[in-house]
């Protein structure tokens, strides 16, 4: 067990914890979600040791060992892939050094012997002999390729590296594992494993990630920070969000009495219950459900952005038509042949194993990038909105947000005054003073949120958005999420969020280096299709 005893922590005046008491006990995985700011990253911290708190302290029962997914890529660069993942284990790797300095000494004394028969049992009961193999197949299961288990960490790609630390993280079956954002880097595959291995995980795990489908599949609990304090409840994600967005309409509804609401409650414990039952996974929390205290559940003190797109026009039967568009990039293929048309009501996720010939198509697309062959044509009554990967370029000039909107203003607009535009920043939660914020000096999600700010003033009625969820926090992922399912436009999408592929798209294209792969279907299904698969194969 790990446990904390009335964790403190200010900065300053600004205090992020005040007397947090908590207890994380073996057998759970608890989700630790916030808003940014909030301190989720910081708890972690404190619990892992990089951190101290201002009062309190952390208490792990006697003799369990940590892990903590590490983000320095350069610490082990003198280390060999495998060595970085035994390192892991730092009593392993301790007894092992020290059993290679014995072995190898020239001068052999009796004395050391006896030490090296002590180290050879403690070895052994750790695992040790097994130690390379084990190290190798966790990384090999991370989509590591044997042939760079034996490199050098620096000589490793930095895409690699994120997987060998969390490798590192996992190693040796450790009695605490701290996650902070273990799917950064990950492609669907290898987080589908690593939700898996989570998933079936016997000990105490604590993760931190804005990614929903992988809380949802891993989380046997939710560790809420807000206001200075974190308050642990039963269920994944969506139970979290369902229940808390249920309690927040009961509390406004004055006329149903307790008694309804309570039934009411009860009602959706057991139907959530039930459909977690279905999954082999789900065990733990279906039986923690089940023991669900109707106390636990409390409306959400959370702000939501409000995400309105308001199409100025119905689009015409033309919307757009991509043909045979190619491009090349260092000389090798991003992607060839693409060619597809939309239809009224289709909303498209491109997926592909290699996220430049995403975006580059989406380049294309929105016309900011020439094509080289093939052509793209809109319909006349389209208008679109593009959303980059990249916004950079949007935000040189460092003038305040509410003159940065304005610039954006189309020209069937005439009436543009402050209230006007304090309106669109208002709805991604810019306030007061806040809009006169400088533009070159906003976090990675404030600007993602001005984007979005700017996409709706567009009144559109056409999406394009690549990696739409970066630098969100889960409230803004979840506004902008039910936003796209309610949008009665089209809609191109591609995101590493799982949950917004599978819930907004109903068609999968698949680009590849020699066409594509066209389907009908949801994300899920595209996923386990047998014979998109078998025309992976021929497509790569």
């Amino acid at each position: 067990m790990i446990s904390a005893r009335n964790i403190s922590l200010a900065y300053g005046k600004r205090v992020l914890f005040d007397e947090v008491n908590l207890n994380f006990v073996k057998g759970n995985c608890y989700g630790v979600i916030g808003a940014n700011g909030a301190g989720k990253s910081t708890f972690i911290k404190i619990l892992s040791g990089d951190i101290e708190s201002t009062s309190g302290k952390v208490e792990i029962t006697p003799g369990e060992r940590m892990a903590v997914l590490r983000q320095n890529q350069f610490e082990f660069d003198e280390f060999s892939v495998l060595d970085t993942v035994i390192k892991g284990h730092s009593t392993l790797w301790k007894v092992m050094k020290e059993r290679e300095a014995i072995y190898a000494k020239e001068d052999f004394t009796e004395e050391d012997g006896m030490k090296a028969g002590e180290l050879e049992a403690e070895f052994g009961e750790m695992g040790g002999y097994e130690v390379e193999s084990d190290a190798g197949s966790l990384l090999s299961d991370l989509g590591i390729d044997e042939s760079l288990h034996f490199n050098l960490m620096k000589d490793v790609p930095s895409n690699m590296k994120v997987r060998i630390l969390l490798a590192q993280a996992l190693f040796g079956n450790p009695d605490i594992l701290l996650l902070d954002e273990p799917t950064n880097g990950l492609d669907i595959d290898t987080i589908a494993w690593l939700e898996n291995f989570l998933a079936d995980y016997q000990n105490i795990v604590l993760v931190v990630s804005h990614d929903r489908h992988f809380l949802d599949a891993v989380c046997t609990h939710i560790a809420n920070v807000d206001r200075q304090k974190i308050k642990i409840t039963t269920g994944n994600y969506t139970f979290w969000y369902e229940s808390s967005q249920l309690a927040s309409r009961q509390l406004s509804d004055k006329n149903k009495k307790t008694e309804e609401k309570k039934a009411q409650l009860m009602e959706f414990i057991a139907r959530f219950s039930a459909n977690a039952s279905k999954s082999k996974q789900a065990t733990s929390r279906k039986k923690a459900l089940e023991k669900l205290n109707l106390e636990e559940i409390e409306p959400s003190t959370r702000k939501y952005p409000g995400i309105i797109f308001q199409p100025l026009r119905e689009p015409g039967d033309q919307l757009i038509r991509v043909e045979n568009l190619s491009k090349k990039s260092d000389g090798k293929t991003l992607f060839s042949n693409v060619t597809f048309t939309m239809n009224k009501g289709d909303k498209i996720a491109l997926y592909s194993k290699d996220p430049l010939a995403v975006s580059m198509l989406f380049e294309q697309i929105s016309g900011n990038q020439p094509i080289e062959t093939g052509l793209i044509e809109w319909g006349k009554t389209i208008t679109p909105t593009y959303l980059p990967v990249d916004n950079t370029e949007f935000f040189q000039k460092g003038e305040p947000i509410i003159d940065w909107l304005r610039d954006f203003v189309p020209a069937h607009v005439t009436d543009v005054d402050e209230p006007f535009l304090r309106g669109f920043l208002g709805k991604m939660l810019f306030s007061g003073e806040e809009i006169f914020k400088k533009s070159n000096v906003l976090s990675g999600g404030e600007k993602v949120r001005c984007m979005i700010s700017r996409m709706m003033l567009q009144n559109p009625n056409f999406l394009l958005l690549d990696q739409p969820t970066n630098h969100l926090d889960l409230e803004s992922i979840q506004a902008f999420n039910e936003s796209c399912i309610n949008f009665n436009g089209n809609i191109i999408l591609s995101s590493y969020d799982h949950t917004f592929m599978e819930t907004v798209a109903n068609r999968i294209i698949e680009i590849t280096p020699n066409g594509v792969i066209d389907k009908l279907m949801s994300f899920d299904d595209f996923l386990k299709s047998e014979e998109v698969k078998e025309l992976r194969a021929k497509m790569y």
